[in-house]
Parts: C-alpha cells; sequence; structure tokens
C-alpha cells in the first residue's frame, strides 16, 4: 500500500512538472518573431503587441498565450490540490508560491481573450485614440490581466526560491533561484519605467527588450521549477 502511495505521489508530481515545463516552453514563443515577418520592432513594442487583433500572425501568439497559460494554470492548481495529502509540503512559502504560479496561468489564459485592437507603441492614432479612451474595453481589461499575470508570476518566482532555500528543497531551483529572482526585479522595474515613460509621452526607451526579458525569464524560472519537482518527486 506504501509503495503504491509513493508511486501515486511520483506521478502526481510528474504531471505538474509536464504541465509547469510545457508551459514554460510554450511562453517563449514570441521568440518566433526572430524568423516570422511581423513588422514590429522588438526592442521597441509590447509582446502583447504581437497578438494584437489587426496583426496577421496574432491568432498564432494569442493561441500559444493561451496555451501557456492555461498549461502554467494546471501545473500550479494540481500543486496546491497536492497540498493537503502531503502535509510536509504544506509550508507558508509554498502554498504562496504555488497560488502565485497559478494566478499567473489563469491571468495569461485571460490575456489571450483581451487582445489589444492595435499596436500603440507604432500607431500613433492608436496611441492617441488608447489615451482618449476610444480603443476597445479589451484594452483597459488587458493590461490588468497582463498586472495580475506579472504579479502572480513575481509571487511565484519570489516565494518558491524562498522555500527551495528555506526548507531544503528543489536543489536546482534554490541554486538558480535567486539570480532570476535579482534578475527578474531588474526587468520589471526597467519595463515598469519605460512603460511610464511612454506613457507620459517620452517616447519607448527599449519598452519591448525590456518586456522580453521580464517574460524570458519567467519561462527560464518555470523550466528550472519544472526540472526541480521532476528530480525530487514533490510539489
Amino acid at each position: 500500500m506504501r509503495a503504491n502511495a509513493v508511486n501515486a505521489a511520483k506521478g502526481g508530481s510528474r504531471a505538474v512538472a509536464v504541465f509547469i515545463g510545457l508551459g514554460a516552453a510554450a511562453y517563449t514563443a514570441w521568440v518566433l518573431e526572430v524568423v516570422l515577418s511581423t513588422g514590429l520592432n522588438p526592442i521597441e513594442t509590447y509582446v502583447s503587441e504581437l497578438a494584437a487583433q489587426d496583426q496577421p500572425l496574432g491568432g498564432l501568439f494569442r493561441a500559444t498565450d493561451f496555451t501557456a497559460g492555461l498549461l502554467a494554470f494546471l501545473g500550479g492548481l494540481l500543486a496546491l490540490a497536492r497540498l493537503p495529502r502531503h502535509p510536509e509540503s504544506r509550508r507558508p512559502w509554498a502554498v504562496a508560491g504555488w497560488a502565485g504560479v497559478t494566478l499567473f496561468g489563469a491571468a495569461t489564459a485571460a490575456d489571450a481573450w483581451l487582445p489589444l485592437s492595435c499596436q500603440p507603441t507604432v500607431d500613433p492614432v492608436c496611441a492617441a485614440r488608447e489615451t482618449a479612451g476610444l480603443v476597445p474595453a479589451t484594452h483597459q481589461a488587458h493590461a490588468v490581466s497582463s498586472s495580475l499575470a506579472m504579479t502572480g508570476a513575481l509571487i511565484g518566482i519570489v516565494a518558491l526560491t524562498v522555500a527551495a532555500r528555506r526548507y531544503g528543497w528543489f536543489a536546482p531551483l534554490a541554486r538558480f533561484g535567486p539570480a532570476l529572482v535579482v534578475l527578474e526585479l531588474l526587468a520589471t522595474a526597467w519595463t515598469l519605467t519605460a512603460i511610464s515613460l511612454f506613457t507620459a509621452g517620452h517616447g519607448t526607451w527599449a519598452l519591448g527588450a525590456g518586456q522580453r526579458l521580464q517574460v524570458l525569464l519567467v519561462a527560464v524560472w518555470l523550466g528550472v521549477l519544472a526540472l526541480s519537482v521532476h528530480r525530487e518527486g514533490r510539489t
């Protein structure tokens, strides 16, 4: 009976690792802009502008965003669902971290259903309409869901990295997590500063580069988390 319980526990953790790992891979789909003709400058434009409604490849990027979010959501939700059956893993930092991953996944999936209608960083008319509030409500809703997604990601990144260090779990995450936390916070500060300057009419300040670094680091961290869960057979 105990062997069956152990095997079931490992099977559940493997499922979490697969969901999170595949979600991390899907979350990097924006790098396809290197080989696809999008007409957008990756240094200056929002990542979400790739999925805008008037973009010819918008449907592709909305689909990958939804897939990434759904997989991360399922992985986080499964990890949370396992906690009541595994009291040794029910620690405050772990609960907060997996809740953050779940929020990140849900909000990222919602992003795909709330696309921008145009590209404000490259289209002055779109930017003017957005400032005047003449764009579809999805623009504001997208801003909310994107903010929730990054908030969830930051909670997950910080909390689970702290859990790995404090509780002696997840060796890969304990080793590489702190550096990824610092880099993610710096990339987030860059992105938020650039967005504020752009909103105030002072140019983009390499907004796209900062945001792409921000989401790339989230994907890398999710990959390290998936590897850690797979190796240790726990959540």
